[in-house]
Formats: C-alpha cells, structure tokens, sequence
C-alpha cells in the first residue's frame, strides 16, 4: 500500500461537521475497500457525490476467450495490434482469467467523459506516451516507463501530451494490487532490501477542486457492464482528502535490480503482488559473474503458474525473434528455457539492457480471439535446432 497522504483542506477530526467558507457543509466521502477493513481515504466534497442527473442503459462489456485449452507456448505480436478508440473502448483484452486481464490499448483519441473501474484495480505499463492522470483525489503525471495504479472506484480519466502516441498495457486486478509483502515491515515501511522506497513512488501532485454544474458522464465498469451516470456536478470537486488510497506512478526504471554470482530466479524482479497473481520488472542489469555461470535463464517448468511476458525494450538474448511490444505466454505443466544457441551466445556477456514486465499468474491464463488474431502460431516449434 502507498503511504498516508493529506491533500487539501479537511477537519481536524472525521466524520465531524467540515464548513466551507461561506458556511456550507462539505459532504464526506469514505472510499475504501475490503469494506471497512483495508485501505482507505476520506475526502470532503462541495457537493453530494449521490447526486445523479439521470441514467443510460448500460453496454456489455463481457470478456469471452475462445481458447481456454490448448497447452502451448503462445507468441502474441502485440505491436501488430492496431490503434484504436480512447481509454476505455480502445483497449484490447488479451488473456485473463478470474485474478487478473491483461489488456494492450493503443488510443488514437482523448476521453470525452470520466472513468471508474468498480470491478477491479488498474495497473498501467506506460510503454510510450506521457501525460497526466486526472482524477478526483489529484493529478498524477506520468511518462514513458511508469506503473500507474489507480485503485478501484477513483473517478479519473486519462490526458496524453500531444505527439506521443501513447501504448498502454493495462492490467486489471479483481484484488488490491500492493507492494509485496516482504519489502514491508510490520507498519508497511519499505525495508532496505526493497529493490525500491517510498522515495520513488509519486502520488498526487495537483489537487484540482472544480465547482461547476452541468452534465458530465462517467462510465463506471461493474458486472460485466460499463454503466453510464449523469452527474450533475463535475466529479473534482474535492477539496480536500486523506488517506492511504490514491492513486500514484512508479517508474520501471526505479526498479533497482537485485543480481548474483549465479543465476537468480524470477521472484528477484517482483514489483507488485496481487491475489494470485505477481508483476515483476526485468531491467538493465549486470549479468551471473560466476567464472562459469551461464547468464541467461535457465530451463524450468512452471507447474503451478503461467508466465507471461511483455517485452518493452532491448536485446532478450533468451528469445530469438521477438520484438518491441510482444507478448510470449508460457503456461505452466510444460517445461520453457533458452532458444537453441542463445546459452552458449550468452558467456561472453556482462550485462543485459532488456526492459519487460512479467506477470505470473497462479490460475490459467486463457487467450481471447483478439490474442489469436495478432499470434505467431509457429511459436511452440521455435526450440528446434
């Protein structure tokens, strides 16, 4: 979890009378998750955030897969995938399962309305493209390389700079996404041998409190549906909030890598936990400096996890025939390791300048027929000689 933060003006004590200026009574907004026993912030709007214009029908917005069976290592060339939409209707789901969807979204268009995922955490993978996240407890700017988490039920919406061509990889979260446990101590400080601190996380920087009145839409994403409210007030009029529930950026390239005589495994690079699920980070970093270490990864079955890989930057001297922006997905119950002559390729070398995000997963991950359009079929026979 992110540390507590004060944005604003609140009253000295919660849940007591909170005036503005002019006398008025600012409304109080408890936004928290696991009911009332996780985290949580508190904030004082002008007006009450209960007071809807009207409705719309809301729009399906099921997941299907259509290959949930196959046990093969999968190829996805994620940067065949065409730009598409804004924010919301522009990403494409990939794989999920009931834990986590990891979706890419490439949009040509800003946001012509406001956002809130009810259903799950977001953690964005900002591949390219700088910008700022609006959202109700603040803004968050962000750039090329930062993990942006907007927890669920924040009202937000994205602005990208002009000219960068955003690419987004999304990862949606049915639990909170939070930093592992083993990086915290007991009062959730970061310990010294976190490969990142407190230092590195960046909340909210503006608070912006907008009292206007109007019709403004926000899509909320909740059983399957994305439902459409009509706020009679814009949704940033906050004018102040604490808490520890909020949403902030950590950059990939913050991540200090954790390195060895010999080759460490896959748990070294983790960056975030979720339930049944992790994320890790893999970086430039100095390679295994044994005198005969064999630098790159090692054959391994993951028989309890999928491994899905998101390859963002750099030479992946395990991997031959991949590119910028793919995917590889290597389930578990088959065994996976180092292309033909890669091991061999690999003595010579120092240190590696891959960047990549990885999440591993501990249910299946099943492909939707997007991932199917976009994969490279001959995949699983590229370990031949």
């Amino acid at each position: 979890m992110p540390y507590y933060l004060h944005m604003g003006d609140v009253p000295r004590k919660r849940h007591t009378r909170h005036r503005g200026p002019d006398g008025s009574l600012r409304h109080e907004e408890v936004i928290g998750a696991e009911g009332f026993s996780g985290i949580a912030s508190i904030a004082y709007h002008i007006h009450p955030p209960t007071l809807v214009e009207r409705l719309h029908a809301p729009v399906e917005s099921r997941i299907t897969y259509a290959d949930t069976d196959f046990l093969r290592h999968r190829h996805l060339r994620g940067q065949d995938l065409a730009p598409h939409g804004d924010w919301i209707d522009g990403r494409r789901v990939l794989l999920g399962n009931s834990d986590v969807r990891i979706a890419l979204c490439v949009p040509t268009r800003e946001m012509d309305c406001f956002y809130r995922n009810a259903s799950c955490d977001e953690l964005v993978f900002v591949h390219d493209g700088a910008g700022v996240l609006e959202s109700q407890l603040g803004h968050v700017t962000f750039r090329q390389g930062d993990y942006v988490h907007v927890p669920r039920t924040l009202t937000h919406r994205w602005r990208f700079d002009d000219g960068t061509n955003p690419r987004l990889l999304v990862i949606e979260a049915a639990s909170e996404i939070s930093f592992p446990k083993r990086y915290r101590n007991q009062q959730g400080q970061l310990l010294e041998h976190s490969p990142y601190c407190e230092r590195d996380i960046r909340g909210p920087d503006t608070l912006e409190t907008i009292d206007a009145r109007g019709e403004y839409e926000i899509r909320i994403r909740k059983h399957g549906f994305l439902h459409r409210y009509i706020m009679r007030h814009h949704p940033f009029d906050i004018v102040g909030w604490d808490g520890c529930m909020y949403p902030y950026a950590l950059s990939i390239h913050d991540f200090e890598p954790i390195t060895g005589r010999i080759h460490q495994p896959p748990p070294v690079h983790q960056t975030f936990a979720g339930r049944s699920f992790v994320v890790c980070s893999f970086v430039p970093r100095m390679l295994d400096y044994h005198a005969e270490a064999i630098p790159i990864p090692y054959n391994h079955s993951n028989i309890d996890s999928d491994e899905m890989l998101y390859y963002a930057e750099g030479d992946f001297s395990s991997r031959r025939g991949i590119r910028r922006g793919a995917f590889t997905l290597h389930p578990g119950g088959i065994p996976h390791g180092p292309h033909p002559g890669t091991r061999k390729a690999s003595f010579d070398k120092t240190r590696t300048d891959e960047l990549a995000v990885m999440v591993d997963t501990f249910r299946p991950l099943n492909l939707t027929q997007a991932a199917l359009n976009i994969e490279d079929a001959d995949y699983w026979s590229s370990w031949q000689p």
